[in-house]
């Protein structure tokens, strides 16, 4: 945590942090977290172009984890998130 606190992205913000700052890494985990369970250590401000991002500081339990799963890469560097973003609200999807 150089920055002091976790840097996430939400459902609708991550193919957009994906395409900017990870395109063509393999080996990616996608992990959703249930924003519920961090309570007021999860705080949205604002970053790029002024957009509210999720940031955590501190620490993040395990239970708040609602899934894990690999990020297939594309041909194009980008990654597949075809039937990952569909998330029950309260759910939001960290940065990969």
């Amino acid at each position: 945590m150089a920055d002091g606190f976790l840097h996430f992205s939400s459902a609708e913000q991550v193919a957009e942090t994906d395409a900017k700052y990870f395109k063509n890494q393999e080996d990616l985990i996608l992990v959703a977290v249930d924003t519920e369970q961090l309570g007021e250590k999860l705080r949205w401000e604002a970053s790029r172009g002024g957009a509210l991002f999720p940031h955590l500081y501190g620490s993040m339990k395990l239970d708040a984890v609602v899934f894990a799963k690999p990020l297939p890469i594309k041909d194009d560097g980008t990654h597949d998130f075809t039937g990952l973003l569909d998330a029950p609200s309260g759910e939001a999807a960290p940065k990969p």
